[in-house]
């Protein structure tokens, strides 16, 4: 029972029994004591350290059990930053990673190297910092460089310690790895949402990212997220280990999970076997991976290889084929969306792809059901397209009975019986009416999603509920609900129309860019959005532009701007917008172009740039009225060539376009007033 009579003594019995019994479970897969007793534990420390407050430290285990909510994610720069992988889908593209390792090191072609593989988990990416051997922030990869601060949710995860133990220890260090969810704790998390009438998560991924990106952290703790480590960031105070099989073992001594399933191999023809292996039996374990990753072990050889922009040139990721498994076409029905397109869905036999029941999958729209020749009553293969959209591959035309029926597009629309057309011109037919319930209810669903709004807990399921109540007819109406409109609907309590209208009133305060791209214009995705963000700096200026003023946006052509344009001139629009604004949500305004200096001046990118990013590089000429390109052509003025500068260099040569070095490129924006800010 540990020492009664002394709360310091007891505390530390405490914490080391709940610790050791974390470590037992998460690290070393064999559990000490039972669910129920590491509960009364909790709850004895707990008491505990309210009854002596003076007794609570930062590494407490009742940490775990989450703080009061924030008002919103600060965000924080990686001290090293977090880079992406390059990625091989077959075996030849991992040969061709081997081979540019042993060019670059200057290796013999027929040399072995000594490579370390690992599951590629697939979750969400975090950097831990410890500081004397306590953890003091938790951030998200972001871009790499810059992301967002979770430490009250990350140390609610009971698989990451809060303090770092074994030798040797560092002063400082950055720990990278994967926060991911269990499929047993995204079935039970998904049981739960059904239950309350929220929408279910589309797959442990995106579980996990909602889970960690929770603003009460009290939710995140509910979820048992779990966590593997595999890497360091920055590192002071401690000899460096001299390998990547070293580190995974450091980090084991430090209290971190670490994959058991990561190899030493020699070589490549090794390594293909191994993911070979993993790609039949990838099904067996408990959680999602999406592939293996590969890494040069010798840290030092690491050095010696570096990196490609934001890519390094020691690893590499190998991606699994999509699963393929044949089903029955039992139906096909056509779904109307936000801009009114009629796009059909195969509706299947119930059938498991990679852990998932599927019922359904998109069949794209007519032409494609023209191509594959599906009817109803095919059997068919599926796959979830990159891991997560099914989709049907092919028709399997010799299982046929000629019972078979053809897939014919309604003239009415499903949802409200008006027109359906298919403008000349495009593959998507779509419904004339504008006020068609199924694109109203479509247009707040996307208005809310987390690249748009980002308002946590309304999925699909409650804006349909709040449109047949009569509570929302456009997204402007989401801002005027009350609790008393909403305690009333079928799975809402107290705490869950709390949250929501939390979260409604927290997202008034958005980007600019979030806002162009939650209203839902056509052809106007994420990264147009950003551009045009950019671009106009505010939103009365983005509703003022012209066709002419849109056409002078990088990668904005005639149709979105007339597109665009055509969305303001609706006065149903126009009304949307002045509502939302009168309910307070505020875009933040953004720096518009400076000048027009680079005009009509078309710049491509490439190589490894040592003093900026690309991406800022490109910011700056587009604010200066540039554009910046991804492909070379006779209208490109000139090419910047950094390190290693491949096709795009040669293509420049062979049309005899302007090339800049770095410095020559630096020179030229100081010229017209841009002082280019050394990043690396």
């Amino acid at each position: 029972m540990g020492d009664q009579t002394n709360p310091a003594k007891r505390v530390q019995q405490l914490k080391q029994l709940l610790e050791s019994a974390n470590i037992a479970y998460y690290v070393d897969d064999a559990p000490t004591i039972s669910d129920a007793e590491y509960d009364a534990a909790m709850y004895e420390l707990i008491q505990l350290e309210e009854l002596h407050p003076n007794l609570k430290s930062p590494d407490s285990p009742t940490c775990r059990v989450g703080a009061p909510p924030a008002t919103a994610f600060e965000p924080a720069s990686h001290r090293v930053p977090m880079l992406s992988l390059d990625n091989a889908f077959n075996d030849e593209e991992l040969r061709a990673f081997d081979g540019r390792v042993k060019r670059v090191l200057e290796m013999d072609a027929e040399a072995e190297i000594d490579y370390t593989v690992e599951l590629k988990i697939d979750g969400l990416a975090m950097s831990l910092s410890y500081q004397n051997e306590q953890l003091i922030s938790a951030v998200t990869r972001g871009d790499g460089s810059t992301g967002e601060l979770i430490t009250d949710n990350i140390r609610t995860v009971r698989a990451i310690p809060l303090a770092l133990m074994g030798l040797p220890l560092p002063t400082f260090v950055e720990v990278r790895g994967e926060v991911y969810m269990s499929h047993q704790e995204f079935a039970r998390i998904n049981a739960l949402r059904e239950q309350n009438g929220e929408a279910t998560f589309a797959n442990p991924r995106n579980a996990a990212a909602g889970s960690v990106r929770q603003l009460d952290s009290r939710i995140t703790a509910d979820r048992r997220l779990s966590f593997f480590g595999y890497a360091l960031g920055a590192c002071e105070g401690m000899p460096q280990p001299t390998s990547q099989w070293q580190l995974l073992q450091i980090l084991k001594t430090w209290g971190f999970p670490v994959n058991p399933h990561a190899k030493r191999l020699q070589g490549i023809e090794a390594v293909i076997a191994h993911c070979t292996e993993w790609a039949e039996k990838r099904d067996s374990l408990g959680y999602d991976i999406d592939g293996i990753v590969v890494k040069v072990n010798n840290l030092a050889l690491q050095q010696q290889l570096g990196s490609v922009a934001r890519s390094p040139r020691w690893a590499i990721a190998y991606k699994f084929p999509a699963q393929q498994v044949k089903t029955l076409v039992l139906d096909v029905k056509w779904q109307v969306g936000r801009t009114g397109a009629v796009t059909p869905v195969a509706v299947m036999e119930s059938v498991n792809v990679g852990g998932v029941n599927v019922k359904s999958a998109t069949l794209h729209n007519e032409d494609e059901i023209a191509r594959k020749g599906v009817m109803i009553g095919d059997w068919v293969m599926i796959q979830r397209a990159g891991d997560v959209i099914p989709e049907v591959v092919s028709v399997l035309t010799d299982l046929r009975t000629g019972e078979e029926q053809p897939v014919i597009r309604p003239v009415q629309c499903p949802e409200c019986g008006a027109e359906v057309e298919r403008p000349e011109g495009e593959t998507i037919a779509r419904c004339v009416n504008l006020q068609c319930p199924a694109q109203v209810v479509e247009r707040v669903i996307h208005f809310c999603s987390r690249d748009a709004m980002d308002i946590e807990g309304l999925g699909d399921k409650i804006p349909r509920m709040l449109f047949e109540q009569g509570l929302v007819k456009d997204p402007s109406d989401l801002y005027n609900l009350t609790m008393e409109q909403l305690l009333p609907l079928e799975g809402f309590k107290q705490k869950l129309a709390e949250k929501l209208s939390g979260a409604i009133q927290a997202s008034k305060s958005v980007a600019l860019n979030r806002l162009i791209f939650a209203l839902g214009i056509r052809q106007v995705g994420q990264k147009a959005a950003q551009t045009l963000a950019k671009q106009f700096g505010s939103l009365d200026a983005f509703m003022l532009a012209t066709e002419v003023q849109l056409l002078e946006v990088p990668d904005v052509g005639p149709a979105t701007a007339k597109e665009i344009v055509e969305f303001f001139e609706r006065e149903g629009n126009r009304e949307v917008i002045r509502k939302l604004l009168e309910a307070g949500v505020n875009p933040e305004e953004m720096e518009a172009n400076r000048s027009d200096a680079l005009a009509g001046q078309t710049f491509v990118f490439t190589g490894a740039l040592q003093s900026f990013t690309r991406e800022k590089a490109e910011e700056l000429v587009q604010q200066m009225g540039g554009k910046a390109s991804g492909s070379v052509s006779k209208k490109t003025s000139h090419v910047v060539a950094g390190e290693n500068a491949g096709s795009k260099l040669t293509k420049a040569q062979q049309l005899g376009v302007s090339v800049l070095t770095e410095q020559q490129f630096t020179e030229l924006m100081r010229e017209i007033g841009v002082e280019m800010v050394d990043e690396g």
